[in-house]
C-alpha cells in the first residue's frame, strides 16, 4: 500500500487544483492558463478517462483509472469525477465547482471540491487584465486523505502573469509554492497555447519543480503535451517525483465534448 500512501496529501501536501491565467481552479474545470474566460466550446459537456502509471523509488509500480464528467454553465463549471487503482484496490468518488465572477476590470475566481472520506478543499483568486494579464491566489484544504491527480501543491499560494494575443493562444509563467506543510515544494510552469486552424490547438506545458522529497532537496523537469480538435481532446504527460513523493509518474487522457 506504500504507492497509496504517496499520494494523500497530509505526507504530499497536494491536491486537485488547476489555473486559469495562473490561478487555482480545480484541475477538472475548462479554462486553462493563458485563456481568455471569454474562450469557451459550444459543447457544455466533456468526459475524460484518464490512465495514471506510476514507477521508481524502490517502490512496487502502480496503476490507476479516472474518469470524469464536466459540465459548463455560462463562466462555470461543476463536475464529478472517480479514481481507482485495481492493483490497490482503491477507489475515490469526488465532486467540485468553480466560476468566474467580475468586478470591473477584475475577475474573481471562487473553486471548491469534496471527495470521499471528508475531504474538502477550496480556492480563490483575482485575475485582471486582457492581452496582458497578471493574478495571484490562495488554496485551502482540510488535509484529510485525498488522492491528488492534478499534481500541483494546493495548500499553497499562486502568482502568474502572462500574454494572449488571441482568446486561445497564449504564453503564461506560473508559480506555486507550498505555504503550508511543506513550504520549500514549488512548481514552476511555463505554458504555450496555440490555436491552429479548423478550431484545433496545442499545449505545451514546461514544469520545474524544487523542494524536499525524503529527506533530499530535488529539482526535476516534467513536460505535458496536449492536442485539442473540435471535439476530442488528447494529453500526455511525464512528471518526475510526481506529489513530491519518490516515484515518477506517466499519464495519458482522452476526452470527448458532447
Amino acid at each position: 500500500m506504500r504507492w497509496q500512501t504517496l499520494w494523500l496529501p497530509s505526507i504530499t501536501v497536494a491536491a486537485s487544483i488547476g489555473v486559469l491565467g495562473g490561478i487555482a481552479l480545480p484541475a477538472d474545470a475548462q479554462v486553462q492558463p493563458g485563456q481568455s474566460v471569454e474562450a469557451s466550446r459550444p459543447e457544455p459537456y466533456k468526459v475524460t478517462l484518464g490512465s495514471y502509471s506510476v514507477a521508481g523509488g524502490d517502490l512496487p509500480a502502480g496503476p490507476g483509472l479516472d474518469v470524469n464528467l464536466r459540465y459548463t454553465y455560462g463562466q462555470g463549471n461543476v463536475w464529478l469525477g472517480w479514481f481507482r487503482s485495481p492493483a490497490l484496490g482503491f477507489s475515490e468518488p469526488r465532486a467540485g465547482w468553480d466560476d468566474v465572477f467580475k468586478l470591473g476590470k477584475v475577475r474573481l475566481l471562487p473553486s471548491l471540491q469534496v471527495a470521499s472520506g471528508g475531504f474538502v478543499g477550496g480556492s480563490l483568486a483575482m485575475e485582471t487584465g486582457e492581452r496582458w494579464f497578471g493574478g495571484a491566489g490562495l488554496g485551502r484544504t482540510n488535509l484529510r486523505p485525498y488522492i491528488n491527480l492534478n499534481f500541483d501543491p494546493n495548500d499553497s499560494y499562486t502568482v502568474y502573469g502572462g500574454y494572449r494575443w488571441t482568446n486561445a493562444s497564449s504564453v503564461s509563467l506560473q508559480l506555486i509554492r507550498d505555504n503550508r506543510e511543506n513550504p520549500d515544494q514549488q512548481h514552476i510552469h511555463l505554458i504555450w497555447r496555440q490555436k491552429l486552424a479548423d478550431q484545433n490547438q496545442f499545449i505545451i506545458d514546461v514544469l520545474a519543480k524544487q523542494g524536499t522529497v525524503e529527506g533530499k532537496y530535488i529539482h526535476r523537469t516534467g513536460l505535458s503535451l496536449g492536442y485539442d480538435w473540435p471535439v476530442w481532446s488528447l494529453r500526455a504527460a511525464w512528471d518526475p517525483k510526481v506529489n513530491f513523493s519518490a516515484q515518477n509518474m506517466l499519464r495519458f487522457s482522452v476526452a470527448r465534448h458532447f
